[in-house]
């Protein structure tokens, strides 16, 4: 591709990374509601609107310190619900605001306590059920909430099982505990007693790709996301009363990911999977027409958010891929498509760039699926970001991606690689990863690195490792464990020491405990404890000859502080250069557009010392935030400037 003569504008980080204009656009159950998430007063509140008038919307909710970033309708169409936890510590409380009076109210107002949708119906409109973790951290104790008077009716203590599936019509059907395979057991419920023993059973292999996927309406059918006794997870459905399964879908190279249910009866329309991009197959023939329209009509990929209960309007996003995503109200039977709003205007005529499918070789003959973007100037080799998922048991995807985009616009070719043990592959690449964190995991990514040098598209050293979560973990791992492949690296709440990672999982996550063991380490065994201290980055902090970023917040209940805290220590110990920035009102990751702008404005500066490429000045946006700069802003350009100014 030859060089532009006119650089590419820069895209302003606020556009990619501050607040959209709307987001999470629904229609309400009955159809007369529009609703969706903008910003008051800066930060991101639900707003509604009737149908009828899209432009009269009004803020629904009045946060003032965290964005809204989940909420949905209740069933019977009378109010608005909503999670929300304080300053990243994941304690998500249930909150319910009724649009007839605008009142807004905590449903389950208690301290240190998570909540669990466990189901809602069709049929019976205004309760849900939920669990509660406030008796026992550890265990979701199983609740019915009456959404209008607000009252809670304990259904089922908890005393050892993961969670609880039930039917519409607000029974519990299935109980999911985990067992000594590091798998789960499943064992049915009736008349609200709980089997002895289990009715299926997953060992380690099949732990992440077999589910239950719902019940129909009537409680006929049991449907089934199953990898037992193949590799790809398959959709069955399963007779309840003879326990006789049907399979409906499967794909050799990726699980079953999504399913379209009737929202009356409850039964499969529709599926997808996901190997490179995302496929939809609808087993209903209007579905399939619909499908096939708004196809027509859309270029890029979309879907369907929202549904009424007559399934005659839908909400449809849609990602042309090099322009910012849409939404659209779609009338099913007037086939007519009207544009609810665009997420980001101010990104539209921006220099978006595609993003390119990719299938690399791991050294032993694994295929990692893989995506790339590029510089709409490159010509040759340019500098280049790995960008690494977190999980690690998730999966990067095919779309608008916003640090792509930011980091191409920048100068710099960006890979994200979907590494073994990454979700969607089936199990035998999940499984692949076991008791491989720091190793043949790492491995995939040096291969790719290698790829990429070798294909002309990266410079050899000027190559970045970024990422957060296990990407964070990755990205210390690539710093210590393989130091002179990295020019540099950018760690977002990642761990540096899997024995303190294990012994302070949050409580609720202690029924899963083996199954991290199996796949990680067991700290409990000489040889699982001498495995997690050789996979510690931490403990080869010395190797680290690149500079390092890193980026943490203080409420974190998945990697906490002191994982930061620690390899920080370490490096200032042994004389290494580090630059640490701690956001003392975020968790896992940065949820306030004001600090995730100023951690990115001192990343692409961080890169810009280390790599070359271009970037927008810090200005106030770190002053702007919350962030307090613990460590090393001298190695970043312009940070000590900004600070000062």
């Amino acid at each position: 591709m030859p060089a532009s003569t006119t650089p590419i504008p820069l895209i302003a980080r606020d556009h990619l990374f501050g607040n959209p204009t709307k987001a999470g656009g629904q229609i309400s159950p009955d159809g007369k509601w529009l609703s969706w998430l903008a910003p008051l007063e800066g930060v991101l509140n639900v707003w509604m609107a009737p149908v009828e008038e899209p432009a009269s919307g009004k803020a629904m909710t009045t946060a003032s310190e965290r964005p809204i970033q989940q909420y949905f309708w209740a069933p019977d169409s009378k109010s608005l619900l909503y999670i929300q936890d304080k300053g990243g510590d994941e304690n998500f409380l249930l909150y319910g605001v009724d649009i007839a009076t605008g009142k807004e109210r905590t449903l389950t107002d208690f301290e240190n306590t998570r909540v669990d949708i466990i189901g809602t119906s069709e049929t019976i409109r205004d309760r849900i059920l939920i669990g509660l973790n406030n008796r026992d951290a550890r265990f979701h104790d199983a609740y019915l909430l009456d959404l209008n008077s607000g009252d809670l009716a304990l259904v089922q203590q908890n005393d050892a099982y993961a969670g609880f599936m039930a039917d519409d019509n607000l029974d519990l059907r299935l109980a999911v505990a985990p067992n000594a395979a590091g798998g789960m057991d499943f064992f049915p419920i009736v008349d609200g007693a709980i089997a002895e023993e289990p009715s299926d059973s997953t060992d380690l292999a099949d732990s992440l790709t077999t589910q239950p996927a719902g019940l129909t309406t009537d409680g006929s059918i049991m449907y089934w996301i199953d990898s037992r006794g193949r590799n790809t997870a398959a959709l069955f459905a399963q007779d309840a009363q003879t326990g006789e399964r049907t399979l409906i879908a499967q794909n050799e190279k990726a699980d079953i990911g999504g399913v379209m249910g009737h929202p009356k009866t409850g039964e499969v329309q529709a599926y997808s999977f996901t190997y490179l991009t995302a496929e939809w197959t609808a087993t209903d023939p209007d579905i399939g027409a619909s499908l096939d329209w708004l196809g027509k009509q859309l270029e890029g990929d979309f879907g369907v958010s929202s549904r009424t209960e007559d399934d005659q309007t839908w909400i449809v996003w849609n990602d042309p891929l090099t322009a910012p995503a849409q939404t659209f109200i779609y009338d099913r039977n007037a086939e007519t498509l009207a544009e609810f709003y665009t997420g980001r205007p101010e990104l539209v005529g921006a220099p978006l760039q595609p993003m390119q499918t990719l299938e690399l070789k791991a050294r032993d003959g694994l295929t990692l699926p893989s995506y790339l973007t590029v510089p709409g100037d490159a010509e040759g080799p340019v500098p280049m970001v790995l960008l690494v998922h977190g999980g690690p048991w998730a999966r990067d995807e095919y779309g608008f991606n916003s640090h792509h985009q930011w980091l191409a616009n920048r100068g710099y070719a960006v890979l994200s690689v979907n590494f073994r043990g990454s979700t969607g592959f089936g199990k035998d690449f999940i499984s692949a990863a076991d008791l491989e964190w720091g190793k043949k995991m790492h491995d995939d990514l040096i291969d790719a690195v290698r790829w990429a040098v070798e294909e002309g598209i990266a410079q050899e050293d000027k190559i970045a490792i970024m990422g957060g979560s296990y990407g964070g973990y990755a990205t210390l791992a690539g710093l210590t464990f393989t130091p002179e492949v990295f020019a540099c690296g950018v760690d977002i709440v990642g761990p540096s020491n899997l024995e303190t990672l294990l012994a302070t999982i949050p409580p609720y996550w202690e029924p899963m405990i083996a199954q991290f063991h199996e796949r990680m380490g067991n700290p409990a065994t000489p040889e699982g404890l001498a495995m997690l201290k050789e996979r510690s980055p931490l403990n080869s902090a010395g190797n680290i000859v690149r500079p390092l970023l890193i980026g943490q917040g203080a409420n974190d209940p998945r990697v906490n502080q002191a994982e930061s805290d620690q390899i920080v220590g370490a490096m200032k110990d042994a004389g290494i250069p580090v630059t640490y920035v701690l956001f003392p009102d975020e968790g896992h990751g940065f949820a306030n557009p004001a600090n995730n702008i100023a951690f990115n404005a001192v990343t692409e500066n961080f890169l810009a010392e280390w790599l070359g490429g271009r970037s927008e000045p810090i200005g106030d946006t770190v002053k702007g935030s919350t962030a307090d700069l613990v460590e090393g802003a001298e190695h970043v350009k312009g940070l000590k400037e900004a600070m000062a100014s």
